[in-house]
This record gives C-alpha cells, sequence and structure tokens, in this order.
C-alpha cells in the first residue's frame, strides 16, 4: 500500500516567530524502513501547505473516489497556535485517511487547560491550576512550588519550576514573551513521574508504565534538554515502572479515562506524577508521542513485546482499521504484537 509519511524537517514556529523542534526528528527514516520493509510504497514529505498537491500525485484517487492509501503523520504545522491539528484538518479536508488524533484531538492534546477541565470534569485527578496573562494574578489556593509552562507548549519548552511568589510574575512574563500565549501555572507534585503508552481505539493497549527516574537530581522535572537528550544527567527510563499492582491498575484506569476524555486516537501517551502518598495526577495526554528509540512510548512498546517494526505497522494497522473496518491488506495478514499473522 502507499504510505506517505508526513513530518516537520524544518522548525516548527510559534506564534511570536520563536522556532522549536519538530516531533519525531531521527526516528523519521526508521519508521520510512520499517514500512519499505514490509512491503509499503513510501514517500517522506514536508507538512507544509503544499502537502495536498504532493500527497494527490503520490496517490490519486481510484474511479470510484476511493483513496490509493494513507498518511502516517509524524509532524505538525509550522505557524500558530493550533499547529498540531492543522495537517489532520487538511487530510479530512481532502478525504485521505491518517494516523493518530482528529484535528479537534490533536488541539485538545496540545492545549493543557482545556485537557485538565475536560479530565477534571470526569472526575480524574489532575494538579490544581491557574491561567495567568500577567504574573500579578492571585494564585488563591494554589500551594508552592509551582510549575509555570505555556498552555499551548510542547516538549517542555518554557517549562520552570517557581518556589515563590517574587518569582512568579517574572516566569508568567516570559511564557507571554516568547511564546505569545498564556500561562499556565500548576502545583508542582512532588514525587514520581511515569508515564502510560495506549495503542488502539475501542479496544485499547496498555502498555508497560514508564518511570523516568531522576536520580540524585535536585530538579526532578522533565526539562527540554531531557527530552531532547542534551541533558548531563538525563532522567533514566525503568521499564514497567517498580510500582504495586494496585496502582498500576490506577494508572490503567486513569489512562484510557483521559484518552476518552480527550478524543484520543489510534495512539497517545499520558503522563502521570505520584505523590508521596501514592496518589496519581495527570498532567498531561500526547497525542502524537515520539517514536525516537530512546523516548518512553518505544520503550513500553519493546517492554510490550514489540520490535520497533512491528510497532509501526501495528499503528498504521489501528489506524486503517478505523478507517477502512479491516486490517491492512499486506497479502492477506494483518500485524499483531508477535509480527505478521495470518
Amino acid at each position: 500500500m502507499r504510505v506517505a509519511v508526513v513530518w516537520n524537517k524544518h522548525l516548527e514556529t510559534n506564534p511570536s516567530g520563536q522556532s522549536g523542534p519538530g516531533w519525531y526528528g531521527p526516528s523519521v527514516q526508521s519508521v520510512v524502513t520499517a514500512l519499505q520493509q514490509t512491503g509499503h510504497e513510501t514517500l517522506l514529505c514536508e507538512s507544509d501547505k503544499g502537502l495536498l498537491a504532493t500527497l494527490e500525485r503520490f496517490m490519486p484517487p481510484d474511479p470510484q473516489a476511493r483513496p490509493s492509501g494513507i498518511v502516517f503523520i509524524m509532524g505538525g504545522g509550522s505557524m500558530g497556535e493550533w499547529r498540531s491539528s492543522q495537517i489532520p484538518a487538511m487530510l479530512e479536508m481532502a478525504g485521505i485517511p491518517y494516523t493518530g488524533a482528529s484535528p479537534l484531538g490533536a488541539a485538545l492534546g496540545l492545549d493543557k487547560v482545556i485537557t485538565k477541565k475536560l479530565i477534571r470534569d470526569d472526575g480524574l485527578p489532575t494538579p490544581n491550576f491557574r491561567v495567568m496573562r500577567r504574573g500579578t494574578e492571585s494564585t488563591g489556593d494554589l500551594r508552592f512550588p509551582l510549575i509555570v509552562k505555556p498552555r499551548c507548549g510542547y516538549s517542555s519548552l518554557g517549562l520552570q519550576l517557581v518556589h515563590e511568589p517574587s518569582c512568579l510574575r517574572r516566569a508568567v512574563e516570559m511564557i507571554i514573551t516568547r511564546y505569545a500565549q498564556d500561562a499556565l501555572v500548576e502545583e508542582y507534585i512532588e514525587g514520581r513521574e511515569i508515564s502510560v503508552a495506549l495503542l488502539g481505539n475501542e479496544e485499547l493497549e496498555v502498555l508497560p508504565p514508564v518511570e523516568h527516574d531522576f536520580g540524585d537530581r535536585e530538579t526532578c522535572v522533565i526539562t527540554w534538554e531531557d527530552k531532547n537528550h542534551m541533558a548531563a544527567a538525563e532522567p533514566q527510563k525503568i521499564c514497567p515502572a517498580r510500582i504495586t499492582s494496585e496502582l498500576a491498575t490506577m494508572l490503567r484506569d486513569i489512562s484510557v479515562a483521559t484518552f476518552r476524555a480527550c478524543l484520543g486516537r489510534d495512539y497517545a501517551r499520558v503522563d502521570f506524577r505520584i505523590d508521596r502518598s501514592g496518589r496519581p495526577f495527570v498532567l498531561e495526554i500526547n497525542s502524537g508521542p515520539s517514536l525516537n528509540n530512546r523516548d518512553s512510548y518505544f520503550r513500553a512498546a519493546t517492554t510490550g513485546g514489540y520490535s520497533f517494526s512491528n510497532l509501526v505497522n501495528r499503528m498504521l494497522d489501528v489506524a486503517h482499521r478505523r478507517y477502512f473496518g479491516i486490517g491492512m491488506p499486506e497479502a492477506g495478514h494483518t500485524f499483531n504484537r508477535g509480527g505478521l499473522q495470518p
């Protein structure tokens, strides 16, 4: 089958003109290779305004106007506050099937404030928070220390840990100035950080949880440098996380409920903090988790029995089944955890 892998070759740009990294980077070519190894015809293309014309040449619709291929999304749009929803919206307008979240689901995952409101309305735990535009607003009942970050940020860009009120205004002003958006201010949950990877739709596969072990680091938060593997003492990933069966069940149930509340589709990753008494709090949902072999989604998948190739093709199969009602037509086979099955 024809599969177009769409990514950000060039850096994303936020509304203020500041640049940040694309979504997947080094893992893009690995995904293309995994798809080619299973017989798919692939095209790697840029997620820009010329995308639809490129796709029409690569996968023209058949005489009955049915799509002749599918898109594997590995990048968002390059501009604007809702850049993550741009490519799904373009593809839906053109009637082209694709992997991952819908335009609305992608936007919800990017907007951390709406995510928190949605899951809180469903009774799911998340740190107490405020939205600030100046830094002089009342913190109400928020307890320091506080995490300050862009409302619609990604990859921990702009994330700051603030220990006292005198530093809050400066932290919020930095977000407003550099990222041209509101600041999300939430209570810092002292304790452990765990990620849960999800795969599927009607029946969700919950992969083994991954703990981010900070060791003896003074600041126990995941930074931009950590996520881009540039930190001197990057947190170590432990999978499966060493947690009780009771906590594992709680994380599983809350992850699935978060996925449903935020219109998750095909795959996602839910990030948690676990406080000192063992209570979990949802930080966010990532509807486009990185497939880098050093990141938590891939670590969870390999612990769960997937090779990289099987994971990529399973993700594609999940999306194909959602769109067409059947698995990938790969020589009469579909992909399961152990590889090709008749």
